[in-house]
């Protein structure tokens, strides 16, 4: 119940602009988003590289509604892309589709999501789009497997879920087209009929994909905050002699922090998903939906900060 609580929250555009204006929400915020603008999240960056981590910067927002505001998000990664090229950080980019208007027309989404690619092209970088809710894997799916992969297969990669039931045989299918994946477990409400509903299963499954990513696949995203899972990764590629550099892990931007850093110390690669812009409101709420037990613990941990830089 808590979980659909924060998912309906998400798409309540009033509650966003009052929490906006809210000096709690926002600190609360900045914990997990670095910031609303460009400048402050190639900040952000220079700070996770100094300690050894890469980023995939993410500019918030999804679901336009005309072909203007798609068009502007994807000039939007254009200038962030110039960003990070000029500023020398050490990231790539993350998008969605229907922020680059999917929903509107597919061939309009093609042709903005290949200029970002062309340009990441040309700087050697790398794209990856975001998997949405289930109602778009498949045409998620097909748009990257037949206009945007072939002509970038080394600038363009995908993510898939664990908690679908048609994920292993999707790894699979990536494996086969040698296309670069981030696993992560997945943060929608999905229905029974094409999730598992039972954490136990999105765990087992998860596992299932992790070990088939890095035995057979191109440098896999091993996407999870789950200790147990990343324990039996490292496990898993010492038992078949995975070297370091054949995968990374990765995380989201102000969760877990200290085992980011950990294992970097410990000689495994660490990527940080870390988001900006003004749409941090419904990121925020999906993500507190993704893991609600954790809440508590969050809150506690944000309002600590907040003193300590007071004092």
């Amino acid at each position: 119940m808590l979980r659909s609580t924060f998912l309906y929250l998400s798409r309540q555009p009033s509650i966003f602009k009052f929490v906006r204006r809210n000096r709690l929400a926002r600190a609360f915020a900045r914990r997990f988003v670095a910031g609303e603008t460009a400048d402050e999240a190639i900040a952000a960056v220079r700070a996770l590289n100094a300690k050894g981590i890469t980023a995939s910067l993410d500019l918030l927002g999804e679901s336009v509604t005309n072909e203007a505001e798609a068009r502007a998000a994807g000039d939007a990664y254009l200038d962030l892309l110039n960003r990070i090229e000029k500023s020398g950080v050490d990231a790539n980019v993350s998008l969605k589709l229907t922020q680059m208007g999917m929903d509107l027309n597919e061939d309009l989404c093609v042709d903005i999501v290949g200029k970002v690619l062309v340009k990441a092209k040309k700087m050697s970088s790398f794209v990856r789009l975001d998997m949405e809710s289930s109602a778009y894997t498949q045409r998620t799916l097909d748009l990257f497997g037949n206009r945007l992969y072939p002509p970038y297969s080394a600038n363009v990669g995908i993510v898939l879920q664990s908690m679908l039931r048609r994920t292993s045989a999707d790894v699979d299918r990536a494996i086969a087209q040698r296309a670069r994946v981030r696993l992560c477990k997945g943060a929608y409400l999905e229905p029974a009929t094409v999730a598992f509903p039972d954490k136990k299963d999105v765990d087992a499954n998860y596992i299932t994909c992790m070990q088939a990513l890095l035995e057979r696949g191109n440098y896999p995203g091993i996407a999870t905050h789950d200790e147990r899972i990343i324990q039996e990764t490292i496990r898993f590629a010492k038992e078949k002699n995975i070297s370091a550099d054949r995968f990374e892990f990765q995380m989201l931007y102000g969760v877990r922090r200290d085992l980011q850093e950990q294992l970097v110390r410990d000689g495994w690669r660490m990527r940080v998903y870390v988001p900006f812009g003004t749409q941090w409101y419904p990121y925020l709420m999906r993500r507190l939906a993704e893991r609600p037990a954790n809440v508590a613990f969050i809150m506690g941990n944000v309002v600590r900060e907040t003193f300590s830089r007071k004092s």
